[in-house]
């Protein structure tokens, strides 16, 4: 869940450059003693609730190449359908469950990979539901600003139909960008950043 920080002024952006695994997954690039593990590494644990999915995919140029220096955040709701923010205010969300996880994409295959669990239901803004989904965040060398887009469930038909997002998605065609195929628990996502099949990325 993005939390609302409308009390600060925009920070100004920039490339994120050759350095952004240096600074955010210092393991992955070999740099040992700044932490145990790359932080969002591991999402869930013996504890967690609900149902445990594996979400891949690759993040494509225009060109269908993956990009093998790109990095991945993944926010989402638990099983309940509640996040692990400060802003969560309808209940407590599932402590054994981050919410929150990062992943570079692979130096040979250009994969990145999660392993979570599907999220439940949340509430668009004027309460309606909105159906399961997982919001994604990239970035790489020449994304001047992060790209924002979410994952929803190709198994969730019914609530896709009616989700909120999805509705306003003016060319309907271009609603599959958004979501994974593959099926319980293997899904797949690829993201592609430009091309006939870009993905619908979200201004928020």
């Amino acid at each position: 869940m993005v939390q609302a920080l409308d009390h600060l002024k925009e920070t100004a952006s920039q490339t994120a450059g050759p350095y952004v695994h240096i600074g955010l997954t210092p393991n992955f690039c070999g740099i040992g003693g700044v932490y145990d593990a790359d932080l969002g590494t591991v999402m869930v644990g013996e504890k967690t609730l609900g149902q445990r999915i594996t979400v891949s995919g690759r993040v494509l140029d225009g060109t269908g190449t993956p990009l093998k220096d790109a990095l991945v955040e993944i926010w989402q709701a638990d099983a309940a359908g509640l996040y692990n923010s400060p802003s969560e205010m309808r209940g407590s969300a599932d402590p054994a469950f981050l919410g929150w996880g990062r992943c570079p994409t692979g130096a040979e295959d250009g994969v990145f990979r999660f392993e979570t669990i599907k999220p439940g239901k949340v509430p668009f803004k004027d309460g309606r539901p909105m159906a399961p989904h997982i919001t994604f965040w990239i970035v790489a060398r020449g994304i001047n600003v992060g790209l924002h887009t979410r994952m929803y469930f190709p198994d969730e038909v019914e609530a896709n139909a009616a989700d909120p997002l999805l509705l306003r998605v003016e060319h309907r065609d271009r609603v599959a960008t958004l979501v994974a195929t593959g099926s319980a628990p293997n899904y797949i996502f690829d993201i592609h950043l430009q091309g006939e099949k870009e993905t619908v990325f979200l201004d928020i």
